[in-house]
Order: C-alpha cells, then structure tokens, then sequence
C-alpha cells in the first residue's frame, strides 16, 4: 500500500535549507514506514524562485530556514494563521517576536516546532515539551554556542590568545566571518529566552536576557583558574530563585564536578534541574547544516505523528534584577608589589560585605598579581566592592571578575 505524501513546503535553500532537503529525500521511505504518511517537497522559496502564497496552498507544513526577522516573520504568522504547523529553526525570531508568533499558532489551531533554534541536535526542546511537560522545572543551564566553547576549549588546552582561537574556529568553519552575535553572548540570550519561555510557562522574550560574552577573557584567566580546579565556560542561565525569574547569559568557571565542566569543542549540553527529575544534562554537536537539518526533520516527523497545541503562559514571574542575584567570583587584581596590599584589598572587600574563599598571590615586581575566588554574594555588593577596589592606588590595571558556578553533582 502506498503511503499518502505529507507535503513540505521549504522557505530558504541555504547551508541549512539545503541539507534538510537531501535529508528529507534520504530519509522518506524510512519516515513513511514509521508514520504511514510519505513527507516530499511541495516547492522551495528562495530570492530567485518560488511564490509563498503557492507553496503554502500546496503545503500540508511549512519548514521557514530563511533566518532574520523579515520576511521570515510575514511568512510564519501567516503559515500559522492559516492553520497550518510551522518548524523554524530561526532563534531571533521566535526569541524576539515569541510573544505574536505563539498566539498565532494558539488562534489557528496550528503546531509551532523550533527544536533546531536551540542547541542543533540536542533534543532539548522536545524533552522539556514532552518528556518533562509534568516537571515543575527549577532550572535550566547549559552551553548553548558552539563557537564560544570550541574558542574557551581551545585557549584552555594550547594557551593561545583569544584572538588566534577565534582566527582558527573561523578557520575551521565554528565561527562565522562575523562572529559578533557569538561572542558577545546575544546568540545564546536569544537561545536562552527560549528555554526560559518553555520551562517557566511565561512570556520571555531577548529584551529579558542581559547578556555578556567572552572578548575580554584572557590566557591568564584560565592559568590561574586552573590553579583553583576551575574550567571556564559561556552559560546560558534561567532559574527561578527568591520568588522570581532570572535569565541571563555570561561566562562563568565551574569545578570539575559540574556536568557541563568536561563538554569541549563545538558541542552544547543543558542541564536541566526540578524536584521530580533531580538533574538530567543533554548534550551534542551544536551546529553545522546536516545537524541542524537532523533536528528540523526530526520536527516534521513530529508535526506528521502528534496534533500537538501551544499553551497559554500561565506564569507572569518577576524578572530579578542582575544586582539581586547571587554569585560567587573569580577576581584578578594586578598590583604594586609592595607590603599591605592583600589586606586592603581584603578590607574593602569586608567593608562591602564581600567574603574571600581562597587567594593566590603571583610574580613580583610588575609582575605581582592577586587572584581571589569569593564566596557567593549579592552582584550589587561584588560590584560596588569592586568600584572601590578600582580607586586603590597601588593598582596597575582595572580588575577583572568572573562568575564561578559552585553547583557540583557528585556521583
């Protein structure tokens, strides 16, 4: 008996666009044996060809793989408008117009499926929509861009700068030829914005996600974290903690018991925390054509087997402003190399509520310089700590600080 076809309507034929359709091809005798329905191509839009409005009436789906917000956006709220399932793999959209995207799938009765917008291969999406739908997620955190991780992974194994690592992923294809939207943390905000939307059942949109990346890490970072048993990372963060939200994106160090800390490379993991399930981390490749392609099949075949519905938010948490949050901190001071200078940088610290866990001191002469780890502690006190530390007058540079994650999960 001849399976009846599923009809695809594919928007862009790019990196993404492209690999998705020879997948489609490669896979659909597969598909159809597991789900009775033959998934084909009904037409392509692409700036050269295709017309929208022909592709959609000939389309049982619509997969958008254009990227950006227009025209991408036109053709997603009338897909969903029409009734029929979008899959988007297009994390700026969904991150910056959720909000309008998801009450048009609620109004037209449609499926909205963007596994692929967030971590490549890793099915986090579809793990937290279905497998954990009863789950009272407490947190979610992880390596959610490949390119800050390959770039971290790198510069912690050879001791090379920044600048040479991130020549190299570009080199490599891990990094694109404008690597902005990686490294300054804004591609896992938006990433992170979407895993906060689903986890807390609440409207959060990139405008809810500050953010901070990883131009201003150094070599001598991650030598003296190592020193501590620290591995540095870009994490994406959304918990609820004091009564509210918070979500926010910035590099951190973690001790080896963390299941994130041994993730190297290119790959992405999140971990995922609540009372029923203790802890689960995902992880794998996190980009590339034929991955991400993988992850929006993977989409349409759950479009062709479930009658899936979006839900209204039910939450409408408050945000926690970034200087209530705790955190313990990396700092690297780099001093005159005289006596007293510890104790009056560990008195400012004390008079700002701020309390050392442990202290390396390095060099002599030019060279002399304080490593502290703190012990966790309101960011507005760090931070207020840490204007007064910059006004002593036996610094030699500004100081610098990163967030350490002190969750560790022993087995």
């Amino acid at each position: 008996m001849t399976a009846a076809p599923f009809r695809v309507g594919l928007l862009g034929h790019g990196t993404v666009g492209s690999a998705f359709d020879s997948l489609l091809a490669e896979r659909a005798d597969a598909i159809a044996a597991a789900t009775g329905r033959r998934p084909e191509l009904a037409g392509v839009l692409t700036r050269s060809r295709g017309s929208f409005d022909e592709i959609l009436g000939a389309s049982d789906a619509i997969v958008e793989l254009i990227g950006g917000i227009e025209p991408a956006r036109e053709y997603a709220l009338r897909t969903l408008q029409a009734g029929k399932p979008l899959v988007t793999a297009n994390k700026q959209l969904l991150s910056q117009h959720g909000d309008e995207l998801f009450a048009a799938a609620r109004s037209g009765s449609a499926q909205l499926r963007y596994e692929a917008a967030v971590a490549g291969v890793v099915p986090v999406i579809r793990v937290m929509r279905e497998s954990f739908a009863g789950a009272h997620i407490e947190k979610v955190h992880g390596i959610v861009n490949g390119t800050t991780n390959f770039i971290l992974s790198e510069m912690a194994r050879t001791g090379a700068s920044y600048a040479d690592v991130l020549k190299r992923a570009q080199d490599l294809g891990y990094a694109e030829a404008d690597p902005t939207e990686d490294v300054n943390g804004k591609d896992a905000a938006a990433k992170m914005a979407i895993l906060a939307r689903l986890a807390f059942h609440a409207e959060v949109t990139l405008d809810h996600v500050p953010f901070e990346g990883i131009e201003q890490i150094t070599s001598d970072d991650l030598d003296y974290a190592k020193e501590f048993g620290l591995v540095l990372k870009l994490l994406g963060v959304a918990e609820r903690r004091d009564g509210g939200v918070s979500v926010r994106v910035f590099p951190a160090f973690l001790y080896g018991g963390h299941p994130l800390a041994s993730v190297v490379g290119p790959f992405n993991a999140v971990t995922l925390e609540s009372e029923a399930i203790t802890e689960v981390t995902l992880s794998g490749p996190g980009a590339g054509g034929p991955q991400t392609a993988s992850a929006v099949l993977g989409d349409v075949v759950s479009v062709m087997s479930s009658p899936g519905m979006e839900l209204d938010p039910v939450e409408q948490p408050r945000f926690l402003p970034a200087e209530e949050v705790e955190s313990a901190f990396y700092l690297y001071i780099e001093v005159e190399d005289r006596p007293g200078v510890l104790a009056q940088v560990a008195q400012v610290l004390g008079d700002h509520g701020v309390s050392v866990k442990s202290v390396v001191q390095k060099g002599i002469g030019e060279n002399a310089r304080l490593v502290m780890v703190m012990h966790p502690v309101a960011e507005g006190k760090f931070r207020s700590a840490l204007d007064s530390i910059s006004g002593l007058e036996f610094l030699r540079s500004q100081p610098r600080s990163i967030r350490v994650i002190e969750e560790e999960f022993v087995s």
